[in-house]
């Protein structure tokens, strides 16, 4: 069973050597029923930075969530979405206690926000269109209130170096304030060595010395950067590896999961490097 806690957990970034435009997955709410889907993968994770106008949806669930359960009492409700950040995964379906939630879901996508009650759930992953082929199944718990994120995570090729696990985290979707942004980095690239990552060309440090499945998040005036990956040193000045343009809005928070191989050539799969940004509130 995995138990979730109140506190954050997080996770950080790693490389390619091309200047990359962000991907960005703006997480909405939906609702898991009791059969068919609650909605499909592909559809929250729209191509293209955010800009400093106000984006549609990405609403954070608001606290104290409750809904009407057939008795007529009211049930508290936890809300949970799902990353694809298996560079050698396929595509994938999930189920969460045996209805099907989300269908052919893509690497690097993150679904809309599923309302799940507060309590223990099990969730499955499989390949997409075959139940059969099981990469995970576990009972997960969740508290009422809360927003979670469930990142499919690791490898799942015999003999792979981080083997298939999801990362649970927990996100934070409270307002940063009017002309301050939060970014939270996830590191889910299993290739990448541990990395610091700067902006303004190596004179801002925003995380130091972040570890594969290790993270961080910060605040930071709404601005457009360039985020620089660089490999680990004291000093914060190593080779920058990969660079990605971000633009940010004032009084949203966001998670970058940085995902993919650096070096595909040699991993199981040709899934390069990418830095995935989705919208946690707004």
């Amino acid at each position: 069973m995995y138990y979730i806690p109140d506190t954050l957990r997080m996770q950080v970034m790693s490389s390619d050597t091309s200047r990359r435009r962000v991907l960005l997955g703006i997480g909405t709410v939906a609702t898991v029923g009791l059969a068919g889907c609650g909605g499909e993968g592909g559809e929250s994770s729209p191509t293209g930075t955010v800009d400093s106008t106000e984006t549609d949806g990405g609403m954070a669930p608001e606290t104290e969530t409750e809904t009407d359960t057939d008795d007529g009492e009211m049930s508290e409700m936890a809300m949970v979405r799902v990353s694809h950040m298996s560079p050698d995964a396929p595509n994938v379906d999930v189920y969460v206690d045996g209805t099907a939630v989300l269908e052919d879901v893509a690497f690097g996508t993150t679904s809309s926000y599923l309302e799940l009650a507060a309590g223990d759930h099990d969730v499955e992953i499989t390949a997409a269109g075959d139940r059969s082929t099981s990469v995970f199944d576990d009972t997960i718990t969740v508290e009422a209130d809360t927003a979670y994120t469930v990142a499919a995570a690791g490898e799942i090729s015999d003999g792979a170096d981080e083997a298939f696990a999801p990362e649970i985290l927990v996100d934070d979707t409270s307002s940063p304030g009017g002309d301050t942004a939060r970014l939270r980095l996830v590191h889910l690239s299993p290739d990448a060595p541990a990395v610091d990552v700067t902006a303004a060309g190596g004179d801002v440090v925003l995380f130091d010395g972040v570890d594969y499945t290790e993270s961080g998040s910060t605040e930071l005036d709404a601005n457009d950067y360039t985020v620089e990956v660089r490999g680990d040193t004291e000093s914060n000045d190593g080779d920058v590896v990969a660079d990605f343009d971000v633009s940010l809005n004032g009084g949203t928070g966001y998670t970058a999961f940085a995902a993919g191989y650096l070096t595909p050539d040699d991993e199981p799969s040709d899934t390069g490097f990418d830095l995935f940004v989705t919208q946690d509130s707004g």
